[in-house]
């Protein structure tokens, strides 16, 4: 729906979210889009927001079954989100190795409902009255809140990194000089510089990331986990 009001053709809405499985990716490659950005400030803002699944693909590395070769590895490469990982997290928890008829069963339907969930967002910006799509335009930015304020509450280290973002952000669009670059490189610089006073202020051990993978694991299993033979 935001990508249909600002300007861009249903089909091409489709088309970005059938082959980029990421919200915030396409959230903020819409801005880039919409400003006209370059194909390098796209690809940076897409490598610094995303970079996440690079350290998830890592993990999953390490539990994969041995009949993976690079295109098998490469096809599950490219519906590496957030849900999958945590659902093939909680299996390998149990000390089962990822097949490849395991994992294209878990990506099929993330991808139909992503793709299926623009369909019909785009077709609903045709019918909707400006009001009601004003209205569902801040339910994205409902939803990211929602992700962050949890965790920002439980744990310091997140809502210092959170607060600097949004210092950072404030900064270069109040700012007269500042406010004059493009969304993505403030996107690229929000989220490296925040990363990075995080990394320093609160350093994690390789032995408490594998230990909290673990433990996510072993919490998705106790909810009914997803198996097979």
């Amino acid at each position: 729906m935001m990508a249909v009001e600002k300007g861009m053709p249903a089909w091409a809405a489709i088309l970005i979210s059938f082959t980029n499985l990421t919200s915030a990716g396409q959230f903020a490659g819409l801005d880039v889009i919409a400003a006209s950005g370059s194909m390098i400030e796209m690809a940076l803002v897409q490598l610094v927001i995303n970079l996440r699944y690079a350290l998830m693909s890592l993990s999953w590395s390490q539990r994969l079954h041995p009949e993976f070769n690079w295109v098998k590895r490469m096809i599950i490469a490219f519906a590496d989100t957030d849900e999958v990982f945590a659902v093939s997290s909680a299996r390998a928890a149990g000390g089962k190795k990822l097949r490849f008829v395991y994992m294209v069963g878990l990506m099929i339907m993330p991808i139909v409902g992503w793709t299926g969930g623009t369909v019909i967002g785009a077709l609903a910006s045709a019918i909707l009255p400006d009001v009601v799509r004003s209205a569902l335009g801040l339910a994205i930015y409902g939803m990211f809140i929602a992700i962050i304020v949890p965790p920002a509450r439980d744990h310091r280290s997140v809502a210092v990194v959170v607060l600097a973002a949004v210092a950072v952000s404030c900064l270069f669009h109040f700012t007269p000089v500042l406010n004059r670059l493009s969304s993505g490189f403030v996107i690229i610089i929000c989220g490296v510089g925040a990363s990075a006073l995080g990394a320093w202020l609160f350093p994690i051990s390789e032995d408490a990331v594998d230990a909290e993978i673990e433990a996510d694991g072993e919490a998705h299993l106790q909810k009914g986990g997803c198996d097979d033979d």
